[in-house]
């Protein structure tokens, strides 16, 4: 067991089965000594949470203000303070990721923007209440913001909005001692995943381009999300850091 998050209380939302990017993060913050707190979205999800070994679970509908500041209410009444704070929440209709993104409709764009980039705003709002100096906050982004990746549609939008709500966020937080920063993943293999068009190409891609020649994995993610929760990040802040094995590097 190691010390980087000794007896620091964590949030992790967006934590939906032990194949997740968030799981990765998840097992790597309770190596360090955290105490893991992690939300599901309504009672579907609830007995798969409760399995995940955290050491508190609640309900939170991301769509929902009365929710989130229920669930802040409860973190504090049980923990006092926010250490950390994950947000691995990302959502569009399928019908706008298997069409073409000029088809996106208009209730789907509003759709893909709230959940994916709204409740990271909503979320940093209710925590900075909680959070002691020198918390931190991590949110989880990818390329399809920056270039275009077909198949990736509305979401590559919704992660460009989220991307430069971190930097809005760092420097409003900034002031209460408190970090947000974003970890740009390389694709991983997860349920999620199986939603984007020609998502397999992509997998095959990056080992073929990247200079580190593989993809990334659940552990790659892990640490560079410990480095961001930590105190080793302590002068890092509104930063897109990319952890996809150098693909974002290359050209043709």
């Amino acid at each position: 067991m190691g010390v980087l998050l000794k007896n620091k209380n964590i949030l992790v939302m967006g934590v939906r089965n032990k194949w997740s990017i968030a799981w990765g993060i998840v097992k790597a913050a309770q190596n360090e000594g955290a105490n893991i707190i992690i939300t599901y979205q309504g009672e579907r999800e609830k007995a798969g949470a409760e399995k995940l070994g955290a050491d508190s679970v609640f309900q939170c509908d991301i769509s929902s203000d009365e929710e989130i500041d229920g669930l802040f209410s409860s973190i504090e009444e049980k923990y006092g303070k926010l250490h950390g704070l994950v947000h691995c929440i990302a959502h569009a209709n399928t019908e706008d990721l298997q069409n073409d993104f000029i088809y996106t409709s208009r209730d789907g764009f509003a759709h893909a923007l709230d959940v994916s980039a709204y409740s990271l705003v909503a979320v940093s709002q209710r925590a900075k209440n909680i959070m002691p100096e020198g918390a931190a906050i991590l949110t989880l982004t990818y390329m399809g913001s920056e270039k275009v990746i077909n198949g990736y549609n509305i979401m590559g939008v919704a992660k460009a909005a989220l991307e430069t709500s971190v930097k809005y966020l760092a420097y409003n937080l900034g002031s209460h001692g408190i970090r947000i920063n974003a970890i740009s993943a390389g694709p991983v293999k997860t349920l999620s995943a199986k939603g984007i068009k020609n998502f397999g190409s992509i997998l095959d891609t990056v080992p073929e381009k990247a200079p580190l020649k593989r993809n990334i994995t659940q552990e790659d993610l892990g640490k560079s999300a410990l480095y961001l929760l930590s105190d080793m990040s302590s002068g890092t802040t509104g930063e897109i850091i990319h952890v996809d094995s150098g693909f974002n590097i290359m050209g043709i």
